[in-house]
């Protein structure tokens, strides 16, 4: 099964950005990577002067980026984790660090996501609001990926029930101080920023 990108699912691969290519985004698999390593080394040895360089990120496709303290962002991630079977979907809590590159990709701030949550689909292609909760409900199994039909409906207009939710989310079902999910860790295995989540948690016990 391949995506949109035409990566084969459910294969991990990295994406980086080419300084030698005006930042082009690319993919590499697992197999691919350890010899993309070599040759950088190989090039780095055999030149006179230091050559420009390819710069790995920890950007990867398909992340919701979400606002981790409230409790009805939390309860949607926590449904399309038990949804996603073929585990496609990654997350990544808005309060974190590992958050910023994703928003700086994006050319959107950690305000405007507190607003509408972000899914970053692959290079060049990110949505918010209602557009990004349909497109993430496209990559779940059936009877859930059918609710991405919903996007025939005019933007415009989900967003505006989209929008009046999202206002009023914190007193309809409350926040906590920091990332809900780090009181669930069994969840934490999908998320990328897993390991400053952890860490976070054993510098507040």
């Amino acid at each position: 099964m391949r995506n949109f990108l035409g990566i084969s699912d459910p294969v991990e691969w990295l994406w980086f950005r080419d300084s030698n290519a005006s930042g082009v985004a690319r993919y590499l698999s697992p197999q691919q990577a350890p010899q993309f390593d070599r040759a950088q080394e190989m090039i780095s040895d055999s030149s006179p002067s230091p050559p420009k360089t390819v710069l790995p990120s920890l950007l990867q496709p398909r992340v919701v980026v979400y606002d981790g303290v409230c409790h009805l962002c939390h309860n949607g991630v926590k449904w399309v984790i038990k949804a996603d079977k073929y585990r496609k979907i990654k997350f990544c809590c808005l309060q974190s660090k590992a958050a910023e590159p994703y928003l700086r990709l994006c050319g959107v701030d950690r305000e405007d996501v507190l607003r509408r949550f972000l899914f970053i689909e692959g290079p060049g292609l990110h949505h918010q609001a209602s557009t990004a909760a349909l497109r993430v409900a496209s990559y779940l199994p059936l009877p859930y990926s059918a609710l991405s039909a919903l996007l025939t409906i005019p933007t415009p207009l989900r967003d505006a029930i989209y929008d009046y939710i999202a206002k009023r989310r914190y007193d309809w079902f409350g926040k906590e101080e920091d990332c809900i999910v780090v009181q669930e860790k069994e969840m934490l295995e999908r998320f990328i920023d897993r390991e400053e989540m952890l860490d976070r948690n054993k510098s507040e016990l």
